[in-house]
Order: C-alpha cells, then sequence, then structure tokens
C-alpha cells in the first residue's frame, strides 16, 4: 500500500540530515493521557495514564516522529505486565527506527478492601508507575508504587499520659523487575510494615480496631523505612530499589522524611 505522504508528495522535512552534529538523548511526547489496562491481584483494570514517550535521536537525524508514538499507544490492545511492556517497548524504538528509548506511565489503580471487624468492602486507590529504559542494548524495567498508610510516633508513645500523635504517611516504593512482581504485592511491602494500613470505609468498631492496632505498633520514619527496604530486599525478583517514606506530620507544619536506596 503506498504511504499516503508519498502519494501526496509531501516533503519529509523530519528525516533529512542533520548538519549540526549534535544528539539528542531524548527526544518524544510528555504528558499524553491515554487509556491503560493493567492486572491486579489477576483482575484486569481499566485506567488512564499520563504518557512520556522519547527516543535517542542520532546527530545526523533532524527530527523524529511524533506521531508515531500516539499510534503505538493506540495500539496497546493488552493489559500492561513486565513481560508485555518489555515486547511493546521493542515494537517502539522498532517502530521510531531508534536504538534506545525511554516509556513511563502513571496511572491510579484500585484493590478492594475489607474493614479489619465489620469486613465491608470497598476501593482504596493506590498511585503507580511504569518505567521502560532501552540504553546500550540493555532494557530495564521499573515499577513504582505509592501507598498511604499510618503511622504513630513511638516517642510521643513514651512521654504522653494521654495516647500519642500519629499521622497519614506515604510509602513510595520503585523496583528494579528482574522478574514480575504484582501490583498488589508491592502494596503489602508498605501496609504490612506500617503502624496501620488504611481502609476507605470504616465502621465504629473498626476504628477502635485500627486506632488501638496503631497504638501497639508506632514507628518512626527511620523505622518504616527500614523495615520496608528489608522486605523489598529479601525479594529475588527485585533489582535495584529505593523506598521513600514522607509522613505528614500532625503535630508539626512539615514533614518527616526518610529513603533508603540499592543501586
Amino acid at each position: 500500500m503506498t504511504n499516503l505522504t508519498d502519494a501526496l508528495h509531501i516533503p519529509d522535512t523530519q528525516g533529512a540530515r542533520d548538519e549540526r552534529h549534535v544528539a539528542i538523548q531524548r527526544v518524544g511526547v510528555k504528558d499524553v493521557r491515554y487509556p491503560l489496562q493493567i492486572r491486579v491481584a489477576g483482575v484486569v483494570q481499566s485506567t488512564a495514564a499520563m504518557w512520556a514517550l522519547d527516543v535517542a535521536l542520532p546527530a545526523e537525524k533532524k527530527g523524529t516522529h511524533m506521531s508515531r508514538f500516539v499510534a503505538w499507544l493506540d495500539a496497546l490492545d493488552v493489559p500492561l505486565d513486565a513481560a508485555a511492556l518489555r515486547q511493546r517497548h521493542a515494537a517502539m524504538l522498532d517502530k521510531l527506527g531508534a536504538q534506545e528509548g525511554r516509556i513511563e506511565a502513571r496511572f491510579s489503580f484500585f484493590i478492594r478492601k475489607r474493614a479489619p471487624v465489620s469486613g465491608l468492602s470497598s476501593l482504596l486507590d493506590y498511585q503507580g508507575r511504569w518505567i521502560s529504559q532501552t540504553h546500550a542494548g540493555l532494557t530495564t524495567l521499573w515499577a513504582e508504587v505509592a501507598v498511604p498508610v499510618k503511622t504513630l510516633c513511638p516517642c510521643s508513645k513514651e512521654i504522653a499520659d494521654y495516647g500519642a500523635h500519629n499521622q497519614r504517611s506515604c510509602v513510595t516504593i520503585r523496583v528494579e523487575l528482574l522478574q514480575d512482581v504484582e501490583w498488589h504485592e508491592l502494596v503489602r511491602f508498605a501496609e504490612d510494615e506500617a503502624s496501620s494500613e488504611l481502609w476507605p470505609m470504616l465502621k465504629r468498631p473498626d476504628e477502635k480496631w485500627v486506632t488501638e492496632h496503631a497504638y501497639e505498633n508506632p514507628k518512626f520514619v527511620e523505622d518504616l523505612v527500614r523495615d520496608v527496604a528489608l522486605r523489598v530486599q529479601a525479594d529475588a525478583r527485585i533489582g535495584r530499589y529505593s523506598v521513600d517514606v514522607e509522613n505528614f506530620e500532625s503535630i508539626h507544619n512539615h514533614s518527616a522524611y526518610a529513603r533508603i536506596e540499592r543501586n
């Protein structure tokens, strides 16, 4: 079939040669909102992702073909997991005639949770991210999840006559996938180590349970980041990683923060 551009005799300016001899490491599109299907706990979820797609451009090439990035997105017709993303990344590079490139997708996903006492069922949202990059012939794949949890201060518990201050916290885990790790597994790394996990819907018996459970499981930001990092590090499916914990302090107008990374 004749290419429409060729048939209309439209010149390909982007395909021209560039004489400035300056390579571009990353060129492409960003903040493209487009549908995405992912699999969470064995169930396919449809969501919308914010995509950033780019490739490396050799010094002799004037430009890349921006429309082909969107065409690649439009051709995504299966739920993305680690294996599928690796295959589709290779297809994107082939479509753009590139040797190196990067894919990033930021999105929300949901896990159905049952309250600890009443058993009431509801959906809690989490923030996920895929990052796939090919450089020097090697493709690396990263998954990132941001998990809201609850922490209670050990120092406050020790010194206060009445209760202890606590706050909502966010644990962000980014892992290099040597093998596929499910999204709900990454979430559990954080929730299992927090003073308490969160639920979107709680009755009074649930609220009592959460409050008392957190009180019996106090953690500094340093405790939480170390405990989550040890869980991540023990998983043979994971290579490099980083764990960030931010406590949105209830008695300060600032956050407490900690980070551990393994390179």
